[in-house]
């Protein structure tokens, strides 16, 4: 029998306290994984009250540590309604005291590049000095482990999550800590505990940036990084089309509806020159984000090339911000833009 045969079988012998179901019957259970003796899965807690959700998750705990080979347990709650606990909900600073500035990097879009900029971005901080984390939220659609080329599990010591240390930072992805190859089918405020698992109990140390790269949109899991999280600023990213900047300005509105200063706005793809003939194409039209911010009254960052070796050294999860070409110039150049931008007004760049 697999291991995660295993670890299924050990929680069908426990009992639902609602259903009087086993619990993996009762739906309660999912994403079972088991990599490198660290069983990991997520648990359902709807409907109980605290004490009777800390009281299965302890029996869980003990279950998936008395299967042969497991040396550990990583266990994500989540629940859809406020009768059960939602895990620690940062209000202020003092909660994450050893970090300095959180940055949220988002976009109204998918498919405009954000995780890219947000690793390179954080890739550039580490190699000017700081100290940085990188803290991949879009739950549904991990990308940060394939960009940084770190694809091994994540391992737990004392219930805290050791991130990934490479390229000069600490990251952490649920990516590493799941199946790859299996989807996260989760409701809003699901995704939205588990991120929050992921912030507040990870063993980051001192940060002076952690970066969070955050899922498209403007959904759960973005207000609750916007309203739970004390966030220094966001840089939206955008492509130069008009679809593209629609969403984008959508996510500026909703960033300062809670509050949170615009650091600026970043143009991705913004100009592709042939590598044969040197001539310069707008695939996307060209100035469209600057202009977008200009309209809103927020700092435009700058803009990236469409470049074929921005795409293969992300697919080879070796960030171009480390070389030294134009390229890399210009995420050395972003993350100066945006250190500038938290030494001036940290809590300033509102949305007129």
């Amino acid at each position: 029998m697999a291991g995660e045969d295993l670890l299924r079988a050990a929680l069908e012998r426990l009992a639902d306290p609602v259903s009087g179901k086993d619990i993996v019957s009762a739906g309660r259970v999912s994403g079972i994984v088991l990599r490198s003796g660290q069983a990991g899965l997520v648990l359902a807690v709807d409907g109980l009250s605290a004490h009777d959700a800390r009281t299965l998750e302890a029996r869980v705990d003990a279950a998936l540590r008395a299967v042969p080979g497991v040396g550990g347990a990583r266990i994500i709650t989540t629940a859809e309604r406020g009768d059960a606990p939602q895990g620690p909900h940062p209000t202020a600073p003092a909660t994450l005291p050893e970090i300095r500035h959180i940055i949220a990097v988002g976009s109204g879009k998918g498919g405009v590049g954000k995780s890219t900029v947000a690793a390179n971005l954080a890739v550039a901080l580490a190699a000017q000095g700081l100290k940085v984390g990188l803290l991949d939220a879009d739950i549904y659609g991990p990308s940060v482990p394939m960009l940084l080329g770190r694809q091994e599990r994540l391992t737990l010591r004392e219930k805290l999550i050791q991130p990934a240390e490479v390229h000069g930072l600490k990251a952490v992805s649920m990516g590493a800590m799941t199946d790859p190859d299996r989807a996260v089918v989760w409701r809003g405020p699901m995704a939205s505990s588990a991120l929050m698992q992921m912030l507040t109990q990870t063993e980051w140390g001192p940060l002076d940036v952690l970066v969070v790269d955050l899922p498209p949109g403007t959904g759960d899991i973005q207000l609750t990084m916007a309203q739970k999280v004390p966030l220094a600023g966001a840089v939206i990213v955008s492509t130069p089309q008009d679809l593209a900047l629609i969403d984008a300005k959508k996510a500026v509105a909703m960033f300062g509806k809670v509050g949170v200063p615009i650091l600026g706005m970043i143009e991705n793809m913004s100009t592709f020159r042939c590598p044969n003939c040197g001539h310069e194409s707008h695939i996307f039209g060209h100035g469209g984000a600057e202009e977008a911010a200009a309209a809103m009254g927020i700092a435009f960052l700058g803009g990236i090339p469409l470049e074929i070796g921005i795409r293969e050294a992300s697919d080879a999860g070796t960030p171009v911000a480390l070389r030294g070409d134009a390229a890399g110039n210009v995420f050395r150049h972003l993350a100066v833009q945006i250190q500038e931008a938290l030494k001036e007004n940290p809590r300033a760049a509102h949305v007129r």
